[in-house]
């Protein structure tokens, strides 16, 4: 006897709310993701607008000091004149002490070699002996006025030395701070360069001809251009327009007060050209260069961002002969460099 047609009925198992709980669960991980890297962006764009401002104030009490020093030797310097001056005059004064006073000491010796016949005379040498005293005292009384003056500007000097030893001090701490953030920003950069030729492996790939050595992006000169020229053909162009787009989104992230260009640099091979448009392989690499930054231009890239030069044949990444040193020394090479 046959069993029954339930029983040989297969029973089907369904995948499907499963496969939409792990989409679910992707997606918000994803998110999550987002998340995080839009507020470490943030994070990081507060502390550098943080930073920027700590230097621009730095900068200006680095001015403001200076100006206090300038000022203060010019106070300095006028100060020692007048010094100059005064010591000048308190020698004329005891000068004319000392003779107001010899003066004095002769009348009084004179007077008793000259007999009762001179009482006219003495009663005039009295006269005269009293005006030179007081003419003493007067002098006596400059010459006080005169080192008390010596003694304020000793103590107006000795304060301006000690003021500018202090402003010194702190100029060479600004100083020693202005150097860290400036190491900082070239820190900075440095992480940008990295960031970017990353970024640059990923958007053009492991593609024959397009390469990374260092801190310079390569492009053989295959890759944008026909033999002996310098104008770029459709799959150069359309190698520049990822470069381009790359170059716009960095512009975006590098902070505004970081000095920085792309360099683009023409090399050609040894084997001197034979064209009459470009008399040496020094002026075909040089409009090569600048035909790339024409074209980055172009594209929407910072004209102020960018630099074109050319080498010739005289900067080799090959030294070796033959076709393939050649090829490789070709090329065109991106790098980003402080201005």
């Amino acid at each position: 006897m046959a069993p029954p047609r339930s029983r040989q009925r297969i029973r089907q198992i369904d995948y499907w709310p499963g496969f939409v709980d792990a989409l679910s669960t992707m997606l918000l991980v994803i998110i999550f993701l987002l998340s995080v890297f839009m507020l470490a962006q943030f994070f990081l764009a507060r502390e550098v607008t943080g930073k920027d401002t700590a230097l621009e104030k730095l900068n200006r009490q680095i001015q403001q000091l200076s100006a206090l020093l300038a000022l203060e030797r010019s106070g300095k310097t006028e100060s020692d004149e007048k010094a100059a001056i005064l010591a000048s005059n308190l020698d004329a004064a005891q000068r004319d002490k000392a003779r107001l006073q010899g003066a004095i000491d002769s009348k009084a010796a004179g007077v008793g070699d000259g007999g009762a016949g001179a009482q006219q005379q003495l009663a005039a040498e009295k006269d005269a002996s009293a005006a030179a005293l007081a003419q003493i005292e007067i002098l006596n009384q400059q010459i006080s006025a005169l080192r008390r003056q010596l003694a304020a500007l000793e103590d107006a000097l000795a304060a301006s030395e000690k003021s500018g030893a202090e402003s010194q001090t702190k100029i060479a701490d600004l100083g020693s701070r202005l150097n860290i953030a400036l190491a900082q920003k070239v820190q900075e950069l440095a992480r940008y360069r990295s960031d970017f030729f990353g970024r640059l492996r990923q958007i053009l790939g492991d593609r024959p001809g397009v390469s990374v050595v260092g801190d310079r992006f390569i492009f053989q000169s295959e890759v944008l251009f026909e033999s002996s020229q310098a104008t770029l053909d459709a799959a150069g162009r359309a190698e520049l327009d990822k470069l381009a787009s790359a170059l716009i989104e960095l512009e975006h992230e590098i902070p505004p007060d970081i000095p920085w260009i792309i360099r683009v640099d023409g090399h050609t091979d040894r084997k001197p050209i034979q064209s009459s448009q470009y008399p040496s392989n020094w002026s075909l690499s040089a409009a090569r260069a600048i035909a790339v930054v024409q074209y980055l231009v172009s594209k929407g890239v910072s004209p102020q961002r960018l630099a074109a030069a050319g080498f010739g044949e005289f900067q080799p990444l090959d030294p070796a002969e033959g076709d393939d040193a050649n090829r490789h020394n070709r090329r065109i090479e991106l790098k980003i460099t402080e201005r």
